[in-house]
């Protein structure tokens, strides 16, 4: 008996991860517990007009969301952690809901870093790996470090698992995983997006936003998800009723006139030997925004520039925020199995359960978060909660913005994320490029994964006030269109998925996903017709041909 092609697709997409942390070959899994509310949902998808699924407003498209989002279906919702499995929620995340009314499929949660890599020392873990999950890598080098922690949510847009994706972010965990896999990521404005049943870090940081192959993509997704809930205070603030159509930011000619600013000294403090490609290609990025009629401004600088000591501050914060909001959430639980219902219980259970990897991957973060005397209400953590909001505000990216008159200021990647993340400020995150054929490989700090090496993507940044996305849409929009960075490297992994050979899979006889190897060399003569050519005998090859070409056709409007 055959599978559906929902059922296949289910268990494609569900398998991402492990694929890729298996490049030798075959890798075997058992097929997941099936979803059967969306076999009808992926079945009625018209595959000859995938080219059309954004058309009209609608987002009818397949997405994945990060493993801290809830989802009220079979899905777990775990955090990468073991503690968390078999769990119920009592309701489904506002943003999912707002995803499934605007026509969206759910098709799997994307493996993350566990809990958001807000449990062990650098040294002790790596990004993108879960107990639950599972190791993450990326997909333009052997052994890549995917970054984190929205680790999955990227790769699967990048090699064409999903039409988009859905990550969080405290401090880089959507710009950093996008920039290294070749795609676009959105951290939003704070309060642009509910945090609504999410498996928090910060309240006074979180963010959910997209993660999509290109700019026009990923606006869809926010204008989607974006807007106020009565479950996120926070949302309230926002300065409009109705939701802004982001798509309509995407204007070819965004970046005329606008006055942008590079604030060289939050860029060159997190500069070394590994970033000169990056430093090269983002000089080259500033005269392309220069020749499409935008006044680049040099040395907009941040006032006040101290890394240290917003690190401190950030530390605690986001500790007192932690130990309460994560309390909150297990408190939502309809039924919480390994009755979990705090960090100390989190912690027990993580250092008596084999699959979570302890003492190897330690339990460092925590440790701190249970030994401080504080909690988020307390003197010393507000006191650093607006410590941060000054430094990265009126002395940091708001000042430097209204000093000079800017419509936003433009960062590699690297080095974009740190002030927006405890001011609450937006950034986009497009391609840029990848590094070069001798690029010395350099290896993350447990030296489990490669850092930098050749082919390995990075990113540019635009960032700009709160409410801002509108506008940094459009200079980025303009931007990609300009530059098409994307397409000018291919992964060096493709998964692929043998729709003739495949029978229903058993305890006995796991599926095989095979995993295929190709150069990373763009292929300029891509024709519809060998796409649909492929489509009866390789329906995830297609997924990807698909959004190769009929999603960069679409970008080009």
């Amino acid at each position: 008996m055959q599978l559906s092609l929902a059922t296949r697709l289910v268990y494609v997409f569900s398998v991402v991860s492990t694929a890729l942390s298996n490049p030798t070959g075959e890798h075997q899994c058992r097929p997941p517990t099936p979803q059967p509310s969306v076999f009808p949902l992926l079945d009625d998808i018209d595959i000859e007009n995938l080219h059309s699924l954004f058309d009209n407003g609608s987002l009818t498209s397949v997405n994945l969301v990060h493993d801290n989002i809830a989802t009220k279906d079979q899905m777990n919702n775990t955090a990468g952690s073991y503690a968390l499995v078999g769990a119920k929620v009592s309701r489904e995340s506002s943003v999912v809901t707002r995803l499934r009314d605007a026509g969206a499929v759910i098709l799997g949660k994307a493996t993350m870093g566990e809990w958001a890599q807000c449990r062990s020392r650098k040294a002790s873990s790596s990004h993108g790996w879960s107990a639950y999950g599972g190791q993450v890598l990326g997909a333009y080098y052997p052994q890549q470090d995917p970054s984190g922690s929205s680790s999955g949510s990227a790769v699967a847009v990048s090699i064409g698992l999903a039409v988009g994706s859905i990550g969080t972010e405290t401090s880089g965990s959507i710009v950093n995983p996008a920039e290294r896999s070749n795609v676009v990521g959105i951290k939003p404005t704070l309060g642009l997006t509910s945090r609504d049943m999410t498996i928090p870090i910060s309240l006074r940081q979180d963010t959910l936003g997209p993660i999509g192959r290109t700019v026009k993509d990923a606006a869809y997704m926010l204008t989607a998800i974006a807007g106020k809930d009565t479950f996120d205070n926070w949302t309230s603030t926002q300065p409009y009723d109705v939701t802004p159509d982001y798509v309509k930011s995407c204007n070819y000619l965004g970046l005329k006139g606008a006055r942008v600013g590079i604030p060289r000294n939050g860029i060159d403090y997190y500069t070394d030997d590994s970033t000169n490609p990056v430093m090269a290609a983002f000089e080259k990025a500033i005269q392309t925004v220069r020749e499409a009629g935008a006044r680049v401004i040099e040395e907009a600088n941040f006032s006040s520039f101290d890394p240290p000591s917003f690190a401190r501050n950030s530390s605690i914060v986001l500790d007192t925020d932690f130990v309460s909001g994560l309390a909150d959430y297990l408190s939502s639980l309809s039924s919480n199995p390994n009755k979990i219902h705090s960090l100390h219980d989190i912690a027990h259970f993580t250092k008596a359960h084999s699959g979570e990897e302890f003492p190897d991957r330690d339990t460092y973060v925590w440790d701190r978060q249970l030994g401080r005397n504080l909690t988020s209400s307390s003197a010393e953590s507000w006191a650093a909660y607006q410590a941060n909001l000054l430094m990265g505000g009126e002395n940091g990216v708001v000042g430097a913005l209204d000093r000079h008159k800017l419509d936003a200021l433009i960062m590699p990647t690297f080095s974009s994320f740190h002030l927006p993340a405890i001011a609450g400020l937006p950034v986009i995150t497009v391609p840029l490029g990848f590094y070069p054929a001798q690029t010395p490989l350099k290896k993350n700090l447990k030296r489990t994964m490669v850092s930098v090496a050749p082919n390995i993507p990075f990113g540019i940044s635009f960032v700009g006030r709160r409410w801002s996305e509108e506008k940094l849409i459009s200079l980025a929009y303009a931007f990609e269109q300009r530059t098409m960075i994307r397409r000018k490297m291919k992964p060096y992994i493709r998964p692929s998925f043998e729709l003739s050979d495949q029978l229903e899979p058993t305890e006995e006889t796991p599926f095989k996903l095979k995993v295929q190897y190709r150069p990373p060399v763009f292929d300029q003569t891509m024709l519809h017709e060998r796409v649909f050519q492929r489509l009866l005998a390789n329906v995830f090859s297609v997924r990807s041909w698909i959004s190769s070409v009929l999603w960069s056709s679409q970008i080009s409007l």
